[in-house]
């Protein structure tokens, strides 16, 4: 008997890729029953590129400025997806918004990471927000990728709690840590057939883990 394929993910990214590199050691220490057999970025010079170089992953740039619409591109992108037959789409700092088109192809298959506790801020300045709003706790989410901008079904939240001291940046860097531990984490429970979109779907409430690691609330059933 054979032994069981690794799941296949392809990354999508455009700048740095620190959630890249997070979702590289999971796969290299054994968390991840993985293998990226992809990275994609839209930007030429984005550093995520010299991650995947330096662990020997195949790498792929399609940079939106040489097609003349959104509609264009993802369908290059696309394209470029299907080649490598992905069971997971990894959205991890990829600065584009798609079309419903192409949202709709891969839904389901398709996830990404986002910088507050959704459903409060989603769209870009999350942190100023929360900081300007005066909470008590903010986080990241790990959800599936829907038509309608950061509003897909939560996977799981990685919560802190703000520090009367926080600033913007200091936050920034606070939630990039919760945010290379639930990644993976995420990843996981997919392979593993813990959650779905159905699943994640008809949750009341999504999985919440702090920034120890510990879970606050598991996972829906």
């Amino acid at each position: 008997m054979g032994t069981p394929e690794k799941a296949r993910l392809v990354v999508l990214a455009s700048g740095n890729g620190s959630n890249f590199q997070a979702i590289i050691d999971a796969c290299e220490d054994g968390r991840l029953d993985a293998e990226i057999v992809l990275l994609i970025v839209n930007r030429p010079g984005a550093y995520a590129l010299e991650r995947a170089h330096a662990h020997a992953i195949p790498t792929q740039v399609i940079d939106h400025k040489a097609h003349p619409d959104r509609e264009a591109f993802d369908a290059v992108l696309a394209k470029a997806i299907e080649s490598v037959a992905p069971d997971w789409i990894v959205m991890a700092g990829f600065m584009r918004i798609l079309t419903d088109g192409f949202v709709n192809r891969f839904l389901g298959r398709l996830i990404n990471i986002h910088p507050s506790l959704l459903p409060k801020y989603p769209g870009l300045d999350t942190h100023a927000r929360a900081l300007g709003a005066g909470d008590r706790a903010h986080g990241a989410t790990v959800h599936f990728v829907t038509p309608t901008v950061d509003a897909g079904p939560p996977i799981v939240q990685g919560k802190i709690e703000i520090s009367p001291d926080d600033t913007v940046e200091g936050l920034k860097q606070r939630i990039h840590g919760i945010e290379h531990r639930i990644y993976p984490l995420a990843i996981e429970w997919l392979i593993e057939g813990k959650t779905d979109f159905d699943r994640a779907s008809a949750q009341t409430h999504p999985a919440v883990v702090d920034a120890s690691g510990n879970q606050i609330i598991p996972p829906s059933p």
